[in-house]
């Protein structure tokens, strides 16, 4: 039932998404421009920008909340999240370097550089957390990402410095936008989403024995190696794709599991499919919001999900972590 009225839920934001911004549309002109195109102002509005951007803000939140569900039950780290933890720097950064290096690409071949960042990125950063007093500690993790996100972040920023082309090509993809997204780029990476999707679903069950313990879940037989390498690969396939097409969004994948928690508890065959819905449901109404609060101009919506998700690490990091 909660699944139910949660699917009912995002399906009127994504309407709302689809109605509202910079020029309202009614209903029936949605209705029609789907049914009965016409090729009026309206109709393309809908067809060319609302819902291309309105599915794409449904999948970039579900994939992002899934992440940060799948990486907290990894490293039982309430922190845990690819932006928090550098992932989504990692795969920003390779793909800014890579828009220096070749250009006039698709983002297809773009979309391998987030997947190589991003993996990198969380390999440097569990072996760094490892190496801090007292071993891989989810305060150690944090810091760890933490100095890795600054660093990476300030790499990205010298090569935008030094090449005035690339900066003008991704300034506003690298605050974390949706604006000017279209059916072709989703179509493109929703493969990769799709596979991440998938692993991160069939591994709820597994993922719900390990967060009991690595000696419980090898006691019932369970292979941790495996849960961890698929769970790992799902994640960066999630981030990537999601970071390759709409940028470093940061703060979904940290605040949504932790509010499905509150509803579903800790089974993560749970969590996941919560997460994946509210995922979705908050980024859209993040991106509604960038487009209302300064109508008819627009906020990237990178900037509105730290105003909700700055407040929620602050109380996590004050509670939990201690």
């Amino acid at each position: 039932m909660g699944l139910g009225i949660g699917a009912i839920a995002l399906l009127l934001c994504l309407v709302a998404s689809t109605i509202y911004g910079a020029t309202d549309i009614s209903l029936r002109e949605v209705y029609e421009a789907l049914t009965a195109f016409d090729g009026s102002t309206e109709h393309l509005i809908i067809q060319t920008i609302r819902l291309p951007r309105s599915f794409i803000a449904l999948l970039v939140g579900s994939a992002l909340a899934v992440a940060g569900a799948l990486m907290q039950g990894l490293t039982r780290n309430p922190l845990a999240s690819p932006g928090i933890l550098g992932i989504n720097a990692g795969a920003a950064f390779a793909i800014v370097t890579a828009t220096f290096l070749f250009s006039d690409r698709a983002l297809s071949f773009y979309v391998w550089f987030a997947f190589l960042g991003a993996g990198l990125t969380a390999i440097s950063v569990y072996l760094l957390g490892s190496l801090g007093r007292g071993g891989l500690t989810p305060l150690n993790l944090t810091i760890a990402g933490a100095a890795f996100t600054a660093f990476l972040a300030s790499l990205t920023q010298g090569i935008l410095i030094v090449n005035q082309r690339t900066f003008d090509d991704i300034r506003f993809w690298l605050a974390g936008s949706l604006a000017g997204r279209d059916l072709t780029l989703l179509l493109q990476v929703l493969p990769y989403l799709c596979v991440g999707f998938l692993l991160a679903f069939a591994l709820g069950k597994p993922l719900a024995t390990l967060s009991l313990g690595e000696d419980v879940a090898k006691g019932l037989g369970q292979s941790v190696v495996w849960v961890k390498g698929l769970a790992a690969l799902s994640i960066v396939l999630l981030a990537g794709s999601s970071v390759a097409i709409a940028g470093p969004i940061g703060f979904i994948g940290l605040i949504v599991p932790h509010i499905v928690r509150f509803g579903v508890g800790s089974d993560y065959r749970w969590i996941l499919p919560y997460a994946a819905i509210a995922g979705g449901i908050l980024l859209l109404l993040a991106d509604l919001g960038s487009r209302l609060v300064l109508r008819p101009s627009e906020l990237p919506v990178g900037f509105i999900t730290p105003l909700l998700g700055a407040p929620f690490f602050i109380y996590l990091a004050r509670s939990r972590i201690r």
